[in-house]
């Protein structure tokens, strides 16, 4: 090398880690007065589930109380949460629905 050359090093742009979103599970809570029924329609009406996974799920809630629905970011287990809740409201049943962060 000759003393006018010079040496290029290219630079380093540090890229910001993203976390990812933190995820949200919908539960349905059982209850003993919406049928069983209107619970799987409403699974497949708002959850989009086939009538086999809608009847798993509900039966899953009927056995323990509970059952995890769908687990998806927080804006989107809200408002399917809301929404399955309200078609219940509408129909005359106290069919719940929550939604907690998952771990």
């Amino acid at each position: 090398m000759s003393d006018n050359d010079v040496a290029l090093t290219p630079k380093v742009k540090a890229k910001p880690k993203l976390d990812r979103p933190k995820l949200y599970k919908v539960i349905l809570v059982n209850d003993d007065f919406t049928p069983r029924e209107f619970v799987t329609a409403v699974l497949k009406v708002v959850f989009r589930m086939s009538e086999e996974a809608g009847y798993r799920v509900m039966m899953t809630a009927h056995k323990l109380g509970t059952a995890v629905v769908v687990v998806c970011a927080k804006d989107i287990a809200e408002t399917k949460a809301k929404e399955a809740i309200d078609f219940g409201k509408e129909a005359g049943f106290p069919l719940m629905f929550t939604t907690e962060p998952e771990e």
